[in-house]
């Protein structure tokens, strides 16, 4: 079981996972960055500073806060704000991927396909054969 083990380990695709993974890892940090840092405050200006991420409706009558963590420590809240925000980050982060991903696909050359080889020279003898024996 263990020899199995480290042949598994030891191939191809299990390291390619992992250095995919710690990559995707760093790279979600830096778009997270990306989006929080830089974009976000530009649609914030651009939309008049408004900050969805405090929107809530309580679901109690002991939530008096105005504060999306302070409602939620005081009881259960519905926080539609949160949502709002997070949809708008998953937009703007999915927007940034594909020009990344087809700026990417213009950069690498595409292998342009082989045109297909004819047919060899035993194919166009029995060919030429199977003609002559219909006429």
């Amino acid at each position: 079981m263990l020899q199995e083990f480290k042949t598994f380990i030891a191939r191809g695709n299990v390291l390619d996972l992992a250095v995919g993974v710690i990559i995707g890892a760093s790279f979600g940090a830096i778009v997270k960055s990306l989006t929080d840092d830089l974009i976000m405050p530009i649609v914030g200006a651009v939309i008049g500073g408004i900050d969805f991420s405090n929107y809530f409706v309580p679901l109690s009558s002991k939530v008096t806060a105005t504060s999306l963590a302070a409602a939620r420590e005081q009881g259960a809240v519905f926080a539609y704000g949160n949502f709002i925000t997070v949809a708008i980050n998953f937009m703007i982060i999915a927007w940034i991927i594909f020009l990344l991903v087809k700026a990417v696909n213009r950069a690498i050359p595409k292998k342009e396909a082989e045109a297909p080889a004819g047919p060899s020279d035993e194919v166009k003898l029995l060919t030429e054969i199977r003609d002559s024996l219909k006429k």
